[in-house]
């Protein structure tokens, strides 16, 4: 290998090491418990009062999920039990360890009402900044750009930290910008196994999740309800419902609070879900070698990172569907090995399920996870037969990378207004 595809394989392997990883709970709330934790270990006492301030989209997706370990919803508690209870060195999964009595804390000063959650409009998408206050102590700390990314900490006037905001999607559009569908999967392909084996941690802490969403009533429990009907017999136990209900059991649980990691996928647990499920049930029901099963999920993984390079961190799009076109081409491979039906299912889908709005996090995010990877084994089967959505139809070109770059320019342009009517219409909304 030169000198080049050397460095371009250590970029991507690095890339998809930082863009997939453990999260314990919906990210955007956890960032903001995470700031609050880093707070508290700058302040070094019980916190009095914590004011917080997110920016829009980071309120969307913080204001209907439960907290995990709390049984509560909102900002306010992941300000709380992060200040109280969170490992400030936890990263994404700052709740890891919270106690019984750190939520009774915490719910004790939401009771009290000494924490506030405000919008703050900033030129960061994703930003959230959590000061704690105690007598004549203060500490402030912002992150900014991705879920972890502390800028700022600052205690009594004084900076402590203040660094530029370096955006991780800027730098994986980067490593992605010179390449396309075909060498995303050609580099799936060709990688060394040993190289992606960590990628087998995503099918084991996914599944988990899943398995907990179908043992107990978890937020809107879609899968748990599903499973009920094919015992009634009014659903049939066959693959497409399976791919539907464990992928879609693993949402329910982590939206409703279950106090399991995911393994996130471009900063969301949900996209890490449905990247990850329907590439295992399938590889299961088609009893597949351990080398394809893990080539698959890495080629999941992978082709759902490039897809979201091309999108914001937060937009009025819905990311669990590319985050389906990820798993789809996986499926795909396992099923035929051949990129022309990855390319096929993922134009099929893109002329289907593209309008699909994020209207913020929320158990309802089961829901747009089942729909999306209903569409994606429905393309999968279509492409088997050869039949697709065309390049004459709609925003669907015949050159794959153009379908994904239009799907991702309308998200990135046009349904920015979307994404502020969709704020606007849930700040509105009597409490």
């Amino acid at each position: 290998m030169n000198l080049q595809l050397q460095q371009l394989e250590t970029a991507i392997l690095t890339t998809i090491k930082q863009e997939v990883v453990p999260a314990l709970g919906c990210t955007e709330p956890i960032s903001l418990a995470l700031a609050a934790a880093v707070a508290r270990q700058y302040l070094g006492e019980f916190p009095e009062k914590i004011e917080a301030k997110v920016s829009p989209n980071l309120m969307k997706n913080g204001m209907g999920v439960t907290v995990p370990g709390t049984g509560m919803v909102g900002l306010p508690m992941a300000a709380a039990i992060g200040a109280i209870g969170g490992d400030p060195h936890g990263g994404l999964e700052v709740l890891k360890n919270i106690s019984e009595q750190a939520v009774n804390l915490a719910k004790q000063m939401l009771l009290e009402k000494k924490i506030t959650v405000i919008i703050f409009n900033t030129e960061h998408i994703l930003y959230s900044e959590a000061t704690l206050i105690s007598g004549k102590n203060k500490v402030r700390v912002c992150i900014a750009e991705h879920h972890t990314n502390i800028v700022t900490i600052e205690k009594n006037g004084e900076l402590l930290l203040q660094r530029p905001c370096v955006s991780s999607t800027e730098n994986t559009q980067n490593i992605f910008t010179a390449l396309s569908a075909k060498d995303i999967f050609d580099f799936a392909m060709q990688v060394s196994l040993d190289k992606i084996h960590f990628i087998e941690e995503a099918a084991t802490l996914n599944t988990a999740l899943s398995q907990e969403g179908l043992r107990a009533d978890y937020g809107l429990h879609i899968g748990r309800t599903l499973q009920k009907q094919i015992g009634r017999g009014l659903l049939s136990d066959d693959l497409l419902n399976r791919i539907v209900i464990e992928t879609t059991s693993a949402s329910d649980a982590r939206m409703g609070g279950a106090n399991l990691p995911a393994m996130s996928n471009s900063g969301s647990g949900n996209q890490g879900i449905t990247a990850t499920m329907p590439v295992v049930v399938v590889a299961r029901h088609l009893q597949v070698s351990q080398e394809k099963h893990i080539r698959a999920l890495f080629l999941s993984h992978l082709m759902a990172v490039f897809i979201h390079s091309k999108l914001p961190k937060l937009s009025a799009l819905c990311a669990v569907t590319t985050a389906a076109m990820g798993s789809t081409a996986g499926v795909a491979w396992l099923l035929t090995e051949k990129f022309e039906a990855i390319s096929m299912a993922i134009s099929s889908m893109i002329g289907d399920i593209s309008g699909i709005i994020c209207d913020g996090a929320a158990n309802s995010c089961a829901m747009k996870v089942s729909t999306s990877v209903t569409s994606g084994y429905k393309s999968v089967l279509m492409a088997m037969e050869d039949s697709h959505v065309t390049g004459c139809e709609g925003i669907v070109e015949h050159d794959i990378d153009r379908s994904i770059n239009n799907l991702c320019n309308i998200a990135s342009r046009s349904m920015q207004y979307t994404d502020r009517q969709v704020i606007e219409i849930m700040m509105s909304k009597p409490q």
